[in-house]
């Protein structure tokens, strides 16, 4: 009897034992769980923080899906679905090798499109005859109206900025506006004159294409050196202040102004 109740009481020993254990493991677990969690946070708020400090290129708010208009424009150039971005850069490719490598013209190759297209379309209507299937539902194409003055009218609003743009410039008021346009048109007249319109033009649809989503990826890091740069560029252009433009005398009706 008494072997017994050493036994009963061996017994339960060990499961008070094995119970603490457990307890304290869950403890520990609880515990390292917590302070993980407590790390992760503050990891988060670092992250935030830093990235809060970060300059975004061109003063940017809003993330470069929204930059670039939304929508399913801004998805094909980010490559949101592949495959349509794969086809559309596809598609621009073989337009650039057929009239720029293979030298092909842009009528001669509309009118091989349409005798194809009209041609196949006779032949087959007029054989449906004979192999007994039905002659091709051609459908009848009815451009909107809308849709074309939707371009022309968003072309118009473009134009007129653009304008607006250059006459703001011309008139003299933002020097250092005045000379980044000169010097970009300056570096699209060298571009024109290497490369003809077509392969500039492909040159900047690939740009599109690659560079958006390249940017998205780092944009952290290209941020934060653009910030170093834009810093440097002010530095150097304050010499050039300094030591150029403040000694270029200063025309009358300027002075009178002044004065």
């Amino acid at each position: 009897m008494a072997d017994h109740v050493e036994e009963h009481e061996k017994h339960e020993s060990a499961a008070e034992s094995l119970i603490d254990k457990i307890t304290d493991k869950f403890h520990g677990d609880n515990s390292s769980s917590s302070s993980d969690s407590d790390d992760e946070k503050d990891i988060k708020v670092t992250t935030a923080a830093v990235k809060a400090k970060i300059c975004r290129l061109f003063g940017r708010e809003k993330p470069v899906h929204k930059v670039l208009g939304g929508g399913k424009p801004a998805d094909i150039l980010l490559w949101r679905d592949k495959k349509i971005s794969a086809g559309v850069l596809g598609a621009a490719t073989a337009v650039w090798v057929l009239f720029e490598l293979l030298e092909y013209h842009l009528l001669t190759l509309v009118c091989h499109i349409l005798i194809l297209a009209v041609g196949v379309l006779f032949l087959w209507s007029n054989a449906s005859t004979f192999i007994n299937k039905s002659p091709p539902q051609i459908p009848e194409v009815i451009l909107p109206k809308d849709i074309f003055v939707g371009v022309v009218s968003a072309f118009r609003v473009e134009f007129n900025r653009a304008f607006a743009i250059l006459r703001d410039i011309s008139s003299g008021k933002d020097l250092k506006k005045f000379l980044t346009v000169i010097a970009g048109l300056w570096v699209l007249s060298i571009l024109g004159n290497c490369w003809n319109f077509l392969t500039l033009l492909y040159i900047c649809f690939v740009l599109l294409h690659t560079v958006p989503v390249l940017y998205e990826a780092y944009e952290d890091q290209v941020d934060a050196f653009a910030e170093k740069a834009r810093a440097e560029i002010k530095k150097q252009y304050a010499v050039f202040n300094v030591k150029v433009l403040s000694k270029i005398p200063k025309g009358p009706l300027k002075t009178m102004k002044l004065a």
